[in-house]
């Protein structure tokens, strides 16, 4: 069985280009434009696994993270952070609102399909 990735991402180039590299990594994506349409997606069907972009309109990655962590629902869910910006002090935020990893953009596509399987192997335990 595939497991399911929730993505949120708001620019629909980068959105489309996440979607295919994890499909081709063997998951099953559930892509928001948002963070609000992430989270009614993640209520609506679940998930196993989310990749966030830091910042989206609506509700960003920080606040989307902040209400994951906040349901006990989905408070276990692993979380990959995504952002453009290197800052370490945005990194912390992150990491502070609950993410569990952190990789800036540009990326390589293998690099994220490798980061998705260590938090799966490591918090999934599968």
């Amino acid at each position: 069985m595939k497991r399911k990735v929730l993505l949120a991402e708001d620019d629909p180039v980068f959105r489309d280009l996440v979607t295919e590299i994890l499909q081709e990594a063997g998951y099953e994506v559930l892509a928001g434009e948002n963070g609000q349409e992430a989270w009614e997606l993640l209520v609506a069907k679940g998930a196993d696994l989310a990749v966030l972009d830091l910042n989206m309109p609506i509700l960003d990655g920080l606040e989307l993270t902040k209400r994951i962590r906040g349901d006990d629902r989905y408070k276990e869910l692993p979380i990959l952070m995504l952002t453009v910006r290197a800052f370490v002090e945005e990194q912390i935020a992150g990491y502070d609102r609950g993410a569990d990893d952190y990789l800036t953009k540009p990326f390589d596509r293998k690099m994220l399909a490798a980061r998705l399987k260590v938090l799966e192997r490591r918090i999934l335990g599968k």
